[in-house]
């Protein structure tokens, strides 16, 4: 009589899930978001910038808050350098999702330089909780695509209706996909610490923008993370040596 295989286990339905409602999940996110395109487009046309112009932004940054954080700041009459450094100090946190999702995805070398313009906020929200690698890649690809397309087409409908729609800060457009994005982000700050450097961030940001240039607040806020970390860091210590201390007694 031949033993079973140690090695061969069967799969555990807890841990696994049909394609469909990954598909189901992925759509349901890229059509969310994707629909905002359409905000950001009547925004951008509304800064003044042309229709090339909005549109090149959708097609190679594809990053919401970026864009949004570059027209903002040009509409409020700020320096092109500084808004632009702020619009790519939000896109750098895309570089640490890759990092992630590189290991997770595992894709054939020569698609990664594809894939790495899809890796935003919102493929890296679907794709991370998928249990398995062909979860994650079903998650990642249906969100990203989904996304990238309908991204474009509602950006270039709203810069073509922008005119039509006439006074755009009136409609308050520009706060739709940040609006969006924060919804995303908020059930994945799941720890203290998380929340705390998240709620600073804003305090930051929200305290520095009546004295500070159009932009700059954004790239202060930046600051709230290495904060708490190093208070974080020393409160840590502290216990630590408190703790040999009593021992030592």
């Amino acid at each position: 009589m031949t033993k079973p295989d140690a090695t061969v286990t069967k799969p555990d339905a807890a841990v696994t899930k049909p394609d469909a409602a990954v598909v189901r999940d992925a759509l349901g996110v890229g059509i969310a978001v994707g629909l905002s395109g359409f905000a950001f487009g009547v925004t951008s046309a509304g800064s003044g910038l042309s229709l090339l112009q909005t549109c090149a932004l959708s097609l190679a940054v594809f990053t919401g808050a970026s864009q949004f954080a570059l027209v903002g700041a040009l509409a409020a009459g700020g320096n092109p350098y500084t808004a632009a450094a702020g619009a790519f100090f939000l896109g750098v946190r895309n570089s640490f999702y890759g990092l992630r999702l590189s290991q997770l995805l595992a894709l054939p070398r020569a698609l990664r330089p594809f894939a790495a313009q899809w890796v935003i906020d919102e493929t890296t929200a679907v794709t991370l909780p998928q249990p398995t690698r062909r979860a994650a890649r079903i998650g990642f690809t249906v969100t990203g695509l989904t996304l990238y397309v309908l991204w474009n087409l509602t950006t270039l409908l709203g810069a073509l209706g922008a005119e039509a729609l006439g006074d755009t800060d009136t409609w308050g457009l520009d706060a739709a996909s940040p609006a969006v994005f924060l919804a995303l982000l908020a059930p994945m700050l799941k720890s203290t610490t998380e929340r705390v450097t998240a709620a600073i961030a804003v305090l930051l940001a929200l305290g520095l923008l009546p004295v500070l240039p159009a932009g700059v607040p954004v790239l202060l806020s930046a600051l709230a993370a290495p904060a708490v970390l190093f208070l974080s860091g020393r409160r840590k210590g502290t216990g630590g040596a408190t703790a040999t201390t009593e021992e030592n007694r």
